[in-house]
């Protein structure tokens, strides 16, 4: 060097060294996906202690014995399919699902199309009043359905009986029952169905309409060819959500009925709560909650190939 000292060749190396990994960390900070990584680390751990290690564990007491001192494999599962009880809920927690989320995507739909066209002046206020339902919190507002279904203090007897009518067993008759059950789950989900499709329709270009009025189409054209192909996206991920929520569903069945008229309204969820909180049996109360995952993830794959496929449809 110019002061006559020297600088060994290792120190040298050494500080390349140094700077070339400086630069990489750099680089590798700098990264967009780095960043999301490190900033949804937090999520990812929290799913993972919360959802999947109790699915692991659940999917482990389901095939153990009652006593969960031995392996039994599927045998919980058989044992469920042979008794007449379980076949009643696999049909109840179908058909509960099904006809309400049918319900809820077809009166949210025709809601979302009355908001839109009023005026935006007092859309706030029906849109606020609208959502009443599904703000309030589900037990209490069960609770209020309960009493209007109520036998000896029914709301809905005493008119029946002003009008002359006898009372109905609102829930003391399975397929009456079954329907009540239904209504609280379409009175309370249908706001989200509103909400959802409202926003969706405000994201279709007028254009697309003054071109269909153009070419002489009708409103019903314009609801077929215009705004459903707009909605399929919205309403695909809309029903694929409410139909993994209202399997789920435990509230309304356990604060209405508790399951009765002898077990003809169980839920997979009130069912698993009766049989492994209530009775003890753990390993087959995990069992009877893991019946609703293979049906879910039949339902979640069809929705979703189908929602990949028109978004490449559009990009194309």
């Amino acid at each position: 060097m110019a002061d006559g000292t020297s600088v060994p060749i290792g120190v040298i190396t050494g500080r390349r060294a140094s700077a070339r990994r400086a630069n990489t960390m750099q680089r590798f900070a700098r990264r967009r996906s780095t960043i999301a990584v490190l900033l949804a680390l937090p999520l990812i751990l929290l799913i993972a202690g919360l959802v999947i290690y109790p699915a692991i564990y659940a999917i482990y007491l389901s095939m153990l014995n009652k006593r969960m001192t031995s392996f039994v494999g599927l045998g919980n599962f058989a044992f469920l399919l042979k008794r007449h009880t379980f076949q009643l809920v696999i049909f109840q927690s179908c058909f509960f699902a099904v006809s309400a989320v049918i319900l809820k995507a077809f009166i949210g739909f025709i809601l979302a199309h009355l908001m839109h066209n009023i005026p935006s002046r007092n859309q706030r206020l029906w849109r606020g009043l609208l959502l009443v339902p599904w703000v309030i919190p589900l037990a209490m507002s069960t609770l209020g359905w309960w009493w209007l279904f109520d036998p000896s203090y029914s709301a809905f007897n005493w008119i029946l009986n002003a009008l002359g009518f006898q009372s109905v067993p609102w829930l003391g008759e399975a397929w009456i029952a079954r329907i009540c059950v239904v209504t609280v789950n379409v009175w309370f989900g249908t706001p989200f169905f509103m909400i959802m499709y409202l926003a969706a329709l405000k994201s279709v270009p007028e254009q697309l309409y003054e071109a269909a009025a153009i070419d002489g189409a009708g409103a019903i054209q314009k609801l077929f060819f215009v705004t459903l192909p707009m909605m399929r996206n919205i309403i695909a991920i809309t029903v694929l959500f409410s139909l993994i929520v209202t399997f789920a569903d435990f509230d309304i069945v356990r604060i209405l009925t508790a399951g009765g008229p002898q077990d003809t309204t169980h839920l997979f969820a009130t069912y698993a709560f009766v049989v492994g909180i209530q009775s003890g049996d753990i390993p087959l109360g995990a069992s009877v909650s893991l019946f609703m995952f293979p049906i879910l993830a039949v339902a979640a794959f069809f929705v979703l190939r189908g929602v990949t496929r028109r978004s490449k449809e559009i990009a194309a």
